[in-house]
């Protein structure tokens, strides 16, 4: 993933979480326990009961961890200007040489940090995504994406109850999913060109 990539994420992560609190950053919303709230969401959608049969559920577990990423960029965003945090990001990933291990241990021990110094662990969350074999590209554009669904939700009418989150025969996040995958992810104005696409298909528009 690139530095660019990641000020891309922290930028609009800070213009939704604006459009909920313009003084956001003053309020000390508590990002680590919704952190922790997702993190055991997350593990039920793995599996952890010994007493029945379970297969992890993918892709629920990546939406899981995608919803992680949210409350990430936002205790990473109270640390300074998406520029330098970007920066610091990226060095601390670059750094990180990650194998595949146990999920359930690792998010545990990711868990546990997270609480004890009330911060995004981003070197353990980089765990959970190698342990998924989730790229950080495909992080990238899945979170674009749900940043991008969530603006449009919040500018056409979700907070007072108008917005329509299935036309056409199909929910919000299917028209999402499919027009992801038909534009390139690397361009600059993508989350601009994904916000446009929705735009063009949602009715009434």
């Amino acid at each position: 993933m690139s530095q660019q990539q990641l000020q891309t994420m922290l930028a609009l992560q800070d213009a939704i979480n604006t459009v909920v609190n313009e003084n956001w950053r003053a309020q000390n919303f508590a990002w680590y326990r919704a952190i922790w709230v997702e993190s055991a969401e997350l593990l039920d959608h793995y599996g952890w009961k010994w007493w029945k049969k379970q297969q992890p559920e993918m892709e629920q577990v990546k939406l899981e961890l995608v919803d992680i990423w949210h409350f990430g960029l936002s205790l990473e965003l109270q640390q300074g200007a998406p520029e330098d945090v970007a920066r610091k990001m990226q060095e601390q990933l670059a750094s990180s040489t990650l194998q595949a291990g146990d999920f359930r241990e690792n998010l545990e021990a990711f868990t546990l940090k997270t609480l004890a110094s009330k911060q995004f662990d981003l070197p353990g969350f980089a765990q959970l995504l190698a342990d998924c074999e989730m790229s950080l590209d495909e992080l990238y554009r899945r979170y674009v994406g749900k940043n991008v669904l969530n603006r449009f939700r919040q500018d056409n009418g979700y907070k007072d109850g108008s917005y329509q989150k299935t036309w056409d025969g199909r929910e919000d996040n299917e028209h999402l999913a499919e027009i992801v995958q038909s534009l390139d992810a690397a361009a600059e104005n993508f989350s601009n060109q994904l916000y446009e696409a929705l735009k063009n298909r949602y009715p009434g528009s």
